[in-house]
């Protein structure tokens, strides 16, 4: 039988088979000596439990009615008698304006009365003398009309003169700027020497009587039920002093800015100490429910839902979806998704991927990946 024929080896042949030869050993040398790291993490057993939320409210006392002050003609404020905080009574002058103009149209009306006076005494003469004139015949019946309608022209013009004298004295009075009832000047929105606009607010007067305590709150913190419970409002430097007050308004919408609704919580023989602009606090308790409190670092995402990481009995980590989460100071509060005794992971899940073989270690050492160390290979082995 002839000999087989093999294909001649060349030099650079050689190389590459050597080359692969050496790539499969020092693979299969890592494989041996560095298997995969464990990822250290922190559990906590699931343990459901009645949840009762607590948010303390921080606000201020506001009067029940705050009224704008402003003048009802326009011109340069010459005069500004009340500060911000100051205490005002009904009628009270506030501020005065340049009365020129207004005194002006006063003596220019004043002047027109006294004119119409003249004529209506003239038309007055000029029909009693028409009057005894006609029984004698010695007038006209035309001449006596004639003179009676003038008579009622002047009376009317008369009229109209006194009235407009009435209104430029009224509008006189407006260069002083009255308070319109009792109470506190909460903020000034004009200096002395601007000239402004009829209707411009100057003053803000929040009218005394009736006080309510107002709070901007998340909307979620407020229910049907909460709104209907008494609520103790107590001064923030001086807590021993309380009153009771019930949810009075809550305003329809939410604002832009903050997220958050306003509270006016009608208060109930308040103390004199809570006067207005008295800052308050008051604990709100919203309905008891059936929850799992985790920290935040146990929270996660899957397909855009709320997530934790579970431990199995074989320490393979899952990802498990919850549903109906809230959200507290350094806390997440799951409602469902969650069974009791469950294992969750609250530190370390950053490393994880579903399947992942993980290792419970104490809180101390959460997060830490497993140090493997490398075995060194027998002496005389290649890599």
């Amino acid at each position: 039988m002839p000999e087989q024929a093999w294909p001649e080896r060349t030099p650079s042949t050689l190389a590459i088979l050597l080359a692969v030869a050496a790539a499969f050993a020092l693979s299969g040398c890592d494989e041996q000596s560095a298997p995969p790291p464990h990822v250290r993490v922190l559990v906590q057993a699931v343990k459901p439990g009645d949840f009762t939320d607590q948010a303390e409210l921080t606000g201020d006392i506001q009067a029940r009615v705050q009224a704008q002050q402003s003048f009802r003609v326009g011109g340069k404020i010459i005069e500004r008698l009340v500060e911000v905080g100051d205490t005002v009574t009904a009628d009270q002058v506030l501020a005065r304006l340049d009365p020129q103009e207004q005194q002006s149209n006063v003596d220019n009306a004043r002047a027109a009365l006294q004119a119409q006076e003249a004529q209506l005494r003239l038309a007055e003469v000029s029909f009693k003398r028409q009057k005894l004139l006609l029984p004698k015949g010695y007038t006209s019946k035309s001449e006596y009309d004639q003179a009676q309608a003038q008579l009622r022209s002047s009376q009317s013009s008369h009229a109209a003169a006194q009235a407009q004298l009435a209104n430029a004295r009224d509008m006189l009075t407006y260069t002083e700027l009255k308070a319109s009832a009792d109470g506190v000047i909460t903020e000034r929105q004009a200096e002395t020497g601007q000239v402004v606009q009829a209707t411009v607010p100057i003053f803000t007067l929040a009218r005394a009587g009736e006080r309510d305590a107002v709070f901007d709150v998340y909307e979620s913190l407020f229910n049907q039920e909460l709104a209907e419970q008494p609520i103790t409002v107590a001064l923030l430097d001086r807590p021993a002093i309380q009153a009771q007050g019930k949810v009075r308004e809550i305003t329809p919408t939410i604002d832009a800015q903050s997220g958050t609704v306003k509270v006016k919580v009608e208060l109930q023989n308040a103390p004199a100490e809570m006067n207005l602009g008295a800052v308050v606090t008051a604990t709100v308790h919203p309905k008891t429910s059936h929850r799992v409190v985790l920290p935040w670092s146990a929270l996660f995402k899957s397909q855009q839902q709320p997530a934790v990481w579970l431990v199995d009995a074989q320490h393979k980590v899952s990802l498990q979806p919850v549903s109906d989460v809230t959200y507290g100071s350094g806390t997440v509060l799951v409602g469902q998704g969650l069974q009791a005794g469950q294992q969750v992971v609250v530190a370390g899940g950053q490393l994880l991927h579903p399947g992942q073989q993980v290792e419970i270690a104490a809180p101390e050492k959460a997060a830490e990946p497993e140090k493997t160390k490398i075995a060194a290979p027998p002496q005389g082995a290649k890599p």
